[in-house]
């Protein structure tokens, strides 16, 4: 019975590379320079790409793919231990070769692409040369794929998309986009969707405005308007009608990724409302020693152990089954406790900062944002909530009979039923004494 919480000595020494080099050489990065999906800066050729080299030369680079693809073929487990130091740092997935969406996308392309489609736009991907964009989601459906109606309808040897897509994450910088469109009306929405590559600066695709989040004025999630947009028939992705499995596939490990590199947030607010509580001074002496500091710092290191445990546990069951499907409800809590985490433990450290909590000077208002974007990004938690609670209740019947199975006055007549006979003789014999005194 294998039963460890300790990391191979091996691959434990290369985390602890991958953090002394994220802490020392990446993320300053995200103080310094700008978009990392934005591969035309020329800043990103002089400092990202000798760090990207240092990365392929400890075997650290796009971990999440197979030897095939430049990467290790990591399972889960070790990718979300290398992810919870990551995630201290924007710029770290880009100079890991695992930034999302170009991760999932990456993903799906080796698994479901033709080999002119790696060739064209795998390959210059996993190089770190361009970026992409995921472009599922619309404006009045949201992320319910049922409720989908961005058309692909085939002429000859073309694919014409029509349609409208919402918070496509870096569409400005994308080199091509991958497209969820509905190609068959007379069948289920996860039966008659397909998947499309879609390059940049295709006649018809046009970017309405890229939507900033809250005092952004402008961000990088692209409303897409899709106009008879042709590609050719070489452009689909897997099978016609296949694309709700490739997406499920994309978005499983996904999730758990994101999880892992909320846990690096969430254990940097934790860090920062410690040093907090030992440095500022109060008529009392430290904030450490006031008991409602003492309470913030203890729930949020219990709530922050206990989520992170719950995610290697998810990881270490998708190695396992090596199913999404068979760990779709841990999937699911997962991305629904994460979100809360991260606000309630950031929460707590802005308001230990005081005002400089709610200052510009420090990231918990960024932070706290992120925390709502998590709530929404890959399904909002209400979905997710209820995808546990529909897995969880698979595994009970009805109650037979007017009583439920822990009524006690039933329990304790089936007890007595079941060992009658002995009790019967120890009340004889009870009995039988209290006559002879």
């Amino acid at each position: 019975m294998a039963w460890d919480f300790e990391t191979d000595p091996d691959y434990q020494a290369l985390l602890d590379w991958a953090d002394a080099f994220v802490r020392d050489e990446v993320e300053p990065l995200d103080l310094v320079l700008g978009d990392p999906y934005d591969k035309a800066d020329p800043r990103h050729k002089g400092i990202v790409k000798p760090l990207q080299q240092r990365v392929k030369d400890r075997g650290l680079w796009a971990c999440h793919l197979g030897p095939e693809l430049g990467g290790k073929g990591f399972g889960q487990v070790k990718l979300a231990l290398l992810n919870e130091i990551l995630g201290r740092s924007r710029w770290a997935p880009s100079v890991f070769g695992c930034q999302a969406p170009d991760s999932g996308n990456a993903e799906i392309l080796a698994q479901f692409g033709t080999p002119e489609q790696k060739e064209h736009y795998l390959r210059p991907l996993l190089d770190g040369d361009i970026s992409s964009s995921y472009s599922m989601t619309e404006p009045h459906g949201g992320a319910d794929p049922t409720l989908f109606t961005t058309r692909a309808v085939r002429d000859g040897d073309e694919w014409v998309i029509n349609g409208e897509k919402w918070f496509s994450s870096n569409a400005r910088h994308a080199s091509f986009i991958i497209v969820m469109a509905v190609t068959d009306t007379e069948v289920s929405a996860y039966e008659g969707m397909s998947m499309f590559i879609v390059p940049a600066g295709t006649p018809g695709l046009t970017i309405v405005r890229n939507v900033g989040v809250a005092g952004e004025r402008e961000g990088s999630h692209g409303y897409l308007r899709y106009e008879d947009v042709r590609v050719p028939a070489g452009h689909l992705l897997g099978t016609e009608g296949g694309a709700f499995v490739i997406a499920q596939t994309r978005l499983g490990g996904g999730r758990i990724h994101h999880a892992m590199r909320t846990i690096a947030q969430v254990r940097k607010a934790f860090d920062m409302m410690c040093e907090r509580a030992v440095s500022r001074e109060t008529r009392w002496g430290p904030l450490a020693k006031l008991q409602m500091t003492r309470e913030k710092i203890a729930d949020s290191w219990i709530e922050m152990e206990q989520f992170r445990l719950l995610v290697l546990r998810t990881a270490w069951l998708i190695d396992k089954h090596q199913d999404y499907r068979k760990v779709r409800k841990d999937i699911a809590a997962v991305k629904a406790a994460m979100p809360k985490v991260l606000h309630d433990v950031v929460q707590r450290a802005m308001h230990l900062h005081g005002a400089l909590g709610v200052s510009n000077e420090m990231p918990f208002a960024k932070m706290l944002l992120g925390a709502e974007a998590l709530a929404i990004a890959d399904g909002p938690t209400e979905v997710h909530k209820i995808t546990v609670a529909r897995q969880v209740l698979r595994d009970y019947e009805p109650v037979k009979g007017l009583w439920p199975t822990a009524h006690l006055p039933t329990r304790r007549e089936a007890a007595r039923e079941r060992h009658a006979e002995v009790l019967e003789h120890y009340a004889e014999a009870l009995e039988h004494a209290l006559g002879n005194e």
